[in-house]
């Protein structure tokens, strides 16, 4: 083989090299931009831009199965134009994408559905939750009475796990978890554990600390308590709030829900944020039946979830808003409410990124305060403004999830979609 033959080779080689990674680029590009999931208001009609070159792109309706055969979408259940697509029917479709009407780049998994109409709120909320079980937050040495240390629980009793019962004996909570072990004067206790899906027994070995007094090295949590932001109400008094789920805060697990209760609070005074330093709204939850606003029936990754059991007119309902998919959210300016002084407030914001397939459901936008106002009460985003309605064109888009630590003006906010499919 010749030099120039051998030049030649490597061209085509660096060629072939540069399109292949100019195509998958390419592909991630589209990848980005084309959300895997749409949700489409039955009858209205939704653009497939997504701020890609419409000439380049195609779409078309995908074949639906049922249990006995492949057939074509009726047009008059999904109608697809070369820009937009109308749902005509209630139902989950496919959409097909295709580069210049050829190579097949993307599906889209469609869902057409009613519209949807919720109350946004932006009221403090009170939040007292009972865990299913004690939860292990890690285990360590004790000193008995004798001087001497031991490690009772380690390698055994791991942080994460869930104690139901001590010698058969539920232990719904920590003091009855104590109760039970300083009873067993020093015999072995069998405790039976959650880890996961799995249910266990082991064996520890009391250790007297001091007289009539026995410990095993575990540390536990059984209930927990804040504030947090009312997101929105439905009709029915379905509420939704946080826009996250509340995580244990040493083991960083979402906490099993045995039950839980919303109260009133009183926001008393705000401490700013700052960049390195997230604020804070600091309140005070009113623990009386009468303040009682409600049970938490559901603990998720997007939220806390339950029935109201107070009136609506409780919170500063202004009235339904329709609830917008994230296909319809845009960068550019938004308002989130949110309550310092007793009356929701709308403040602008500025929405700077919509993320449509992000991994995190928590972060489908990233978000920046721009309301002198807030800036000047707040600096921003506040541990407390977890759960602060979005809205945009008048309608609820999602819900303020997380500040940036290093940026108190800005942060994440999750999709109102996210919430409502909990």
């Amino acid at each position: 083989m010749t030099n120039e033959q051998r030049y030649r080779r490597l061209l085509w080689i660096f060629l072939g090299i540069g399109i292949s990674l100019f195509l998958l680029c390419l592909l991630l590009f589209f990848e980005e931009k084309i959300p895997d999931h749409m949700n489409l208001v039955q009858g209205e009609r939704q653009s497939l831009d997504f701020n890609l070159p419409q000439d380049a792109i195609s779409y078309e309706a995908a074949v639906e199965a049922d249990a006995t055969s492949v057939k074509a979408i009726p047009k008059e259940n999904l109608h697809i134009t070369s820009d937009s697509v109308i749902g005509n029917k209630t139902g989950d479709y496919e959409i097909s994408c295709k580069l210049f009407g050829i190579i097949p780049i993307k599906s889209i998994q469609v869902s057409v559905v009613e519209q949807n109409w919720v109350y946004p709120c932006g009221d403090p909320i009170g939040i007292y939750m009972k865990t299913n079980g004690v939860l292990v937050v890690g285990t360590g040495s004790i000193k008995g009475i004798d001087g001497i240390s031991y490690e009772p629980a380690y390698h055994i009793v791991q942080s994460g796990d869930y104690i139901l019962s001590v010698n058969g004996t539920e232990t719904p909570n920590k003091e009855t978890l104590i109760q039970t072990i300083n009873e067993s004067n020093g015999n072995t206790v069998t405790l039976k554990v959650r880890r996961g899906d799995e249910e266990m027994e082991m064996a520890l070995q009391p250790v007297m600390t001091q007289e009539q007094d026995y410990k095993v090295g575990i540390w536990v949590r059984s209930d927990t308590q804040g504030i947090g932001t009312m997101t929105y109400v439905d009709s029915q008094g379905h509420f939704g709030a946080l826009g996250h789920g509340i995580n244990d805060i040493d083991t960083s697990t979402l906490l099993e829900l045995k039950n839980g209760t919303l109260y009133d609070s009183t926001i008393r005074s705000v401490i700013k944020g700052t960049k390195g330093a997230p604020g804070e709204l600091a309140g005070v939850i009113h623990y009386r039946d009468e303040a009682v606003l409600g049970t938490i029936e559901e603990n998720t990754d997007t939220g806390i979830f339950g029935t109201l059991t107070c009136d609506l007119d409780h919170f500063h309902l202004e009235g339904p808003v329709e609830v917008a998919y994230k296909q319809e959210v845009k960068t550019g300016p938004a308002v989130i409410r949110s309550a310092f002084d007793g009356t929701v407030k709308e403040y602008d914001i500025e929405i700077e990124e919509v993320c449509m397939n992000s991994s995190d459901a928590n972060k489908g936008m990233v978000i920046k305060v721009t309301d002198p106002k807030l800036l000047e009460l707040t600096g921003g985003i506040v541990q407390g403004m977890s759960g602060s309605p979005i809205l945009q064109d008048g309608k609820l888009i999602g819900a303020v999830t997380h500040v940036f630590v290093q940026d108190s003006a800005s942060g994440y906010g999750i999709f109102i979609e996210n919430m409502l499919e909990h």
